[in-house]
């Protein structure tokens, strides 16, 4: 593939597979200013604006992050206004990634755009495909979150700290686990038995594996039933 094409399959979703000088050469030249940036002192908040704004495709108003910053390449994330990213946020912008106004990141923070292909023999040439990101206005995105290739957040939202988000979620949600599963809307338990704040988000994992054993228990006492009772067993019953 020329460079040409290669860059015509990264913004597409096709199958590509990342080689030539041109294209290395390009994404080097990006990382050095990522570099810089994350070279700067803490006093040096002009110089580390300035540099920001080389390194992302697009700052809005008053964002700020806190290096150090991760990047593929950095010219494909666009931020809105008053966007925060706290230390260890990771872009793997191999394409688009739009993130809203007023959105705030926690700690090691992934937004991955790129992902391989489950065959084996397309792995091993390195194939990739990538695929946009879309982080709503307002959102928050906990510590360690990790949000998946494709994937579109709505505004207002809320992803709880170690969540991984595989598929879009709406606007105006609470959503926490792995896989990233919607709790709340509209502030409204979708569960009513749950009553939630934002320090007491419940643990899907744990209530999914509650309910496999309320259901394993079932299925072994309707086994026990069907079993027919034992010579012994019958003329015991009748004897009472």
């Amino acid at each position: 593939m020329d460079y040409k094409e290669v860059m015509e399959r990264m913004n597409s979703g096709k199958l590509f597979y990342f080689a030539g000088e041109e294209l290395s050469a390009r994404q080097t030249a990006c990382l050095d200013v990522l570099y810089d940036f994350n070279q700067t002192r803490p006093s040096e908040g002009e110089k580390r604006a300035a540099l920001m704004k080389k390194v992302l495709a697009e700052v809005g108003e008053s964002c700020y992050i806190e290096p150090p910053l991760h990047a593929n390449w950095g010219i494909h994330t666009h931020f809105g206004d008053h966007v925060y990213a706290n230390f260890g946020l990771t872009l793997v912008d191999d394409t688009d990634i739009y993130i809203g106004s007023c959105v705030m990141m926690g700690p090691n923070v992934v937004l991955a755009t790129a992902g391989h292909p489950v065959r084996p023999d397309l792995r091993k040439k390195q194939a990739q495909f990538n695929l946009p990101i879309h982080i709503g206005d307002n959102v928050w995105l906990g510590a360690g979150v990790i949000v998946l290739p494709g994937v579109t957040i709505g505004e207002n939202s809320v992803i709880g700290a170690g969540s991984v988000v595989l598929r879009n979620l709406p606007a105006n949600c609470t959503a926490v686990g792995v896989p990233a599963e919607v709790v709340r809307i509209n502030n409204k338990a979708v569960n009513p038995a749950d009553d939630l704040d934002q320090q007491d988000l419940p643990d899907v994992m744990a209530q999914r594996l509650t309910e496999l054993d309320r259901r394993i228990s079932r299925l072994e006492k309707d086994a026990q039933g069907d079993v027919p009772p034992s010579i012994h067993e019958v003329i015991q019953k009748q004897q009472r």
